[in-house]
């Protein structure tokens, strides 16, 4: 299968050569990425399918259509001077350690050789951490859990179903209605690994993954096969029986389900594994900056907070409620208001306001006013364009206020660099 990769704003132009697309290959990936939940939102979308190039949009993932795939990789700044080869290696690698703070999961990603960082798509990358960890988990076990099971049985097992044994058998009195408990791998839980790994199993093009999926499918073998509209996820529960199994079980609901990607697909239409960046970024800075402040009397909240901007002056019902990214709290008071912003900003000597959004600065106006922050960041990716250390930007005082507005980037380096960084930002 040809694959094409291209990172985040960037252009892949038409054409049979190096680092360019063939037409019809660009118009089926195109078709795909159109039918994603994500295509035109917010007037983005995925690719933009022009007359000369496809153009890849704030969405990064993998397309697969036909006899093709398209890998979009975030505009993630890389060392200068490595080839092109070696900078995607470096970005895949960041994406994916983003996409395990944000999950939760443990993944050594030393395990994994720099030629397979360069060679391997995203999306095989994840395949393969996800069969190393399951071929892991399975040599201990598959979880089981006790099911409710009714059978008409020649002796009793577990308790007497009276209703159905005297409407059923009263005539037949040689067959009891059973009803009992039995210790089961055939689990919700389960049949939601098995759905993964089906899934997995056509997506994947590199002959390696190929064969361990094969050989986990054939363990889940004896797992009733269920579609993925109809896997109960409401019926999983983690607890001490399978907690060693949290971070496959996140896993296969980043593979089936709708958190920060889309899956898609039809008859021979392909399939789509997309991430939404601004999302993505938010949830990864968030999580660390709640490790980062571990033990230091502030409390973090994700998504927090939710007051309404308005009261209708009729009937008193709430409008346009808020969602600010991350809350830092003292106590009950919140002190410190940060929404994460996947954009890039300008240096202050280029534009004074950094080409900072007007409407991000009265939305953070708003935080201001209802949750009586004195301090609020607007916090951006660090580029080389900002100077060498990221920091905060600039600050602002809110006109009528007490509070500051200030705009910081973020480098994305080494997890231990980062969580030093966040840190000393906030406490700063």
């Amino acid at each position: 299968m040809p694959a094409f990769t291209v990172r985040e704003w960037d252009k892949l132009a038409y054409g049979e050569g190096a680092g360019q697309i063939p037409d019809g290959y660009a118009g089926k990936l195109a078709a795909l990425a159109a039918r994603s939940a994500f295509a035109g939102r917010g007037g983005s979308g995925v690719l933009e399918h022009g007359r000369h190039a496809l153009r890849a949009r704030g969405v990064v993932g993998i397309l697969a259509a036909g006899d093709a795939s398209l890998e979009i990789l975030p505009k993630i700044d890389v060392a200068p001077g490595e080839t092109t080869d070696h900078q995607n290696a470096a970005i895949r690698k960041r994406l994916v350690h983003m996409l395990a703070v944000a999950l939760d999961l443990k993944i050594d990603l030393g395990v994994i050789t720099d030629l397979a960082w360069q060679r391997e798509t995203l999306l095989e990358i994840l395949i393969r951490i996800f069969c190393d960890k399951l071929t892991e988990a399975l040599r201990k076990g598959m979880p089981r859990r006790y099911i409710t099971c009714q059978d008409d049985l020649p002796t009793l097992r577990g308790q007497l179903d009276i209703t159905r044994q005297f409407t059923r058998h009263a005539v037949n009195p040689s067959r009891l209605a059973c009803r009992f408990d039995l210790l089961s791998e055939d689990t919700p839980f389960n049949r939601i690994i098995k759905a993964a790994v089906q899934r997995l199993a056509h997506l994947s093009r590199r002959p390696a993954n190929q064969q361990r999926l094969r050989e986990l499918a054939f363990v889940y073998a004896d797992i009733t096969e269920v579609p993925v509209s109809a896997l109960r996820w409401d019926q999983v529960v983690i607890d001490r029986t399978n907690r060693s199994w949290q971070e496959l079980f996140a896993m296969a609901r980043l593979f089936l389900q709708d958190r920060y990607q889309t899956t898609t697909g039809g008859a021979g239409e392909g399939t789509a594994m997309l991430f939404e960046m601004n999302a993505l970024f938010e949830e990864y800075v968030g999580r660390l900056i709640a490790r980062a402040l571990a033990g230091t009397g502030l409390t973090v909240s994700l998504q927090g907070g939710r007051l309404f901007c308005l009261s209708a002056q009729d009937s008193g019902r709430a409008l346009f409620q808020t969602r600010p990214d991350i809350l830092i709290r003292q106590g009950r008071r919140v002190v410190h208001v940060i929404d994460t912003k996947w954009k890039r900003i300008s240096a202050r000597i280029d534009d004074p306001t950094q080409g900072v959004s007007q409407a991000d600065v009265y939305q953070m106006m708003a935080y201001s006013q209802l949750y009586k922050a004195p301090r609020l960041t607007l916090l951006y990716p660090h580029h080389p364009g900002l100077g060498k250390k990221d920091a905060v930007q600039a600050r602002h005082r809110i006109i009528g206020h007490e509070a500051t507005l200030e705009t910081a980037s973020i480098h994305l380096s080494s997890n231990s660099n980062m969580l030093t960084s966040l840190r000393s930002l906030v406490l700063g």
